[in-house]
């Protein structure tokens, strides 16, 4: 079956009037992040205070090296000397690294954008990857974290397939699904916008023990008040750093005028419904390895097959040579006309939803506005029981 990339969500999540509001207290940490973003490059150092980030000590001109952070540390002893009660963080400015992500962005947000909106959510927060990893494909941290999005294999195998041969996080649309998706179970758990996207970086279950503990869903409260383990720097300042980058994006000639974007990538997709082998299917079309797997980022190079279920990306112009491979090899002339016929509609008759911790059907049906019969019946299910990685077909909305 043959669809284009994004296509019609079986269902619309209400979005707030103003759903990324700049909440009272938060207007100096996000202009700190504003200069962080557009005016120090990467030798600049801020020394800034941790509790109130407008209130910023020096900033001085410091090489990133073994010589450089003794430097750094030096430099913070000597401020906590002279002001005792302070509690100084050095940041390096990230001028240069977030122009480059701004650029790249270009070559994805239109679709990633449509993808948010199709899922329900404020079309704005896909351009959380300028913080999360500056929109690199292969971005991939010391933990595990990989993608644009920066999932964890723990989270990501809830939306994605990870594996050696395929990795669905290092697909820019997929993974976009994905992050939408995990977006959306946090706003449904902690009701508001503020909170949800700061769960992306502290987690769901440590966001609603800061709501417990505090005794509130203002996000501010929680900043200040809330000492839970592992909520820092990182996690205080995750919304501010995305409204920052946001009102950048916005203006983004202001801040960068003579910034060359990249070309928007446009392409559509072909699930395929048995493990294809890649040579195979690329040897009639023309289409190189190398060529294919740049639309297909996911896929390991060292693999032989695609996998059944995997969505292959090609633009346009090259999908219809993949599709009638496709057909060829897997011996079904009706699924090439299928294909056509599904591809104009330009929608899918599922979306695929992959059960996390906590869900329930009760959950999940209201989430994409069904009902929990339909769920059933969609799925062969007897019961409401359900399991975590399990994978759900939602059927699409009328």
């Amino acid at each position: 079956m043959l669809f284009a990339i994004l296509w019609a969500s079986p269902s619309r999540a209400q979005v707030e009037d103003n759903p990324l509001p700049l909440l009272p207290g938060l207007e100096g940490a996000v202009d700190f992040w504003k200069q962080i973003f557009t005016r120090y490059g990467a030798n600049d150092v801020v020394f800034v205070d941790r509790n109130d980030p407008q209130k910023i000590f020096k900033v001085l001109s410091i090489e990133d090296s073994a010589a450089g952070r003794k430097a750094i540390k030096a430099e913070i002893d000597a401020i906590m000397e002279s002001e005792p009660s302070a509690d100084v963080k050095a940041q390096r400015g990230i001028k240069e690294r977030f122009a480059s992500g701004l650029a790249l962005s270009k070559r994805y947000i239109d679709q990633m954008q449509r993808i948010f909106r199709e899922e329900g959510l404020p079309e704005e927060i896909a351009y959380l990857p300028l913080i999360e990893s500056s929109f690199e494909l292969g971005a991939r941290s010391t933990v595990g974290a990989a993608g644009m999005w920066q999932f964890m294999p723990s989270t990501g195998k809830y939306f994605m397939r990870i594996g050696p041969m395929l990795d669905e996080r290092r697909d820019p649309f997929d993974s976009t699904r994905a992050a939408a998706r995990l977006l959306r179970q946090n706003y449904n758990a902690l009701g508001n916008w503020p909170l949800a996207i700061t769960a992306y970086n502290h987690g769901r279950d440590g966001m609603l023990r800061a709501v417990n503990e505090v005794g509130s869903s203002n996000l501010v409260d929680i900043i200040q008040r809330y000492q839970g383990s592992g909520f820092g720097f990182a996690s205080k300042n995750f919304y501010v750093e995305l409204l920052a980058a946001i009102d950048i994006a916005r203006r983004a000639e202001e801040f960068f005028p003579d910034l060359q974007y990249h070309p928007p990538l446009v392409l559509e997709e072909l699930p395929l419904e048995r493990n294809i082998s890649m040579a195979a299917l690329l040897k009639p079309t023309g289409i190189s390895q190398t060529e294919f797997l740049q639309w297909n980022p996911a896929l390991n190079p060292k693999a032989r097959d695609i996998p059944s279920g995997y969505k292959i990306k090609a633009p346009t112009e090259k999908l219809s040579a993949l599709a009638s491979a496709y057909q060829r090899l897997a011996g079904t002339a009706s699924a090439g006309k299928a294909a056509v016929a599904t591809a104009s509609k330009n929608t899918m008759e599922w979306i695929l939803h992959h059960v996390a911790p906590g869900d329930t059907l009760y959950k999940i049906a209201r989430s994409y506005r069904v009902t929990v019969n339909a769920i059933q019946q969609a799925n062969g299910l007897n019961g409401n029981r359900i399991a975590p990685g399990q994978q759900l077909k939602i059927p699409k909305k009328a």
